[in-house]
């Protein structure tokens, strides 16, 4: 891999940025654990989303809940898309954000209607996604493989946590693994070399299907 800069990880970097920035002037607005602070910058509501503000599926993932909330996660994003990004590609790694944050804050609406939620890591559970896609669909490169197992064990253990700890969005963190597992089928890593296409067809039509499904139960 090349070296960690901002000219060759852009969209990791550019994430990053904005999260801080969002996090920044949350924090000039009144503090990013008000409820009204977090509701006005984008934190995911069912019933908001209900009432036709259907940009808060994407809005929270730049929205954090307290500083160490915003500390880990942007670590987090930093270093996995790192390898997501020079991995995938520069585009392909931001549908694969986008569309894990959509699917993972659309099975937090649904399953958790009264909640009021934020945070990158259903995107970043849905990286954690993508790398275990390539570790099953690359098995002959042994450095991925290794990545992917130990990204797994990560993803276990932030499970388990999830069920230990109160006030964990483990519906979303789900819901985003998933999401990033199946996107990553459907945009490919030609870097790498090719994905079956059947796998790739059955993968998407999964992805849209789940995600019209769960929008429909949502609205």
């Amino acid at each position: 891999m090349r070296a960690n800069s901002w000219k060759n990880n852009p969209v990791t970097t550019v994430l990053v940025t904005i999260q801080v920035i969002v996090f920044i002037l949350m924090t000039l607005a009144g503090g990013s654990t008000n409820n009204l602070v977090l509701l006005k910058f984008g934190a995911l509501s069912t019933q908001l989303v209900q009432a036709g503000e259907w940009w808060r599926l994407l809005t929270p993932v730049f929205v954090h809940i307290g500083f160490a909330h915003i500390l880990i996660n942007s670590i987090t994003l930093y270093f996995i898309g790192i390898y997501i990004e020079q991995l995938f590609g520069h585009w392909r790694m931001l549908v694969i954000y986008l569309a894990s944050a959509l699917a993972g804050n659309l099975l937090s609406a649904y399953l958790l209607p009264m909640s009021l939620s934020a945070g990158a890591s259903t995107a970043i559970f849905g990286m954690f996604g993508a790398f275990i896609m390539l570790g099953l669909t690359f098995r002959e490169y042994p450095a991925i493989r290794y990545l992917s197992r130990q990204f797994l064990v990560l993803v276990v253990l932030n499970i388990v946590t999830d069920l230990m700890v109160p006030g964990i969005d483990l519906a979303g963190h789900l819901g985003g693994l998933v999401g990033g597992f199946l996107v990553a089928y459907t945009v490919g890593a030609p870097k790498i070399g090719q994905v079956n296409r059947v796998e790739r067809l059955i993968a998407t039509i999964v992805l849209l299907l789940g995600l019209v499904v769960l929008f429909l139960k949502v609205s």
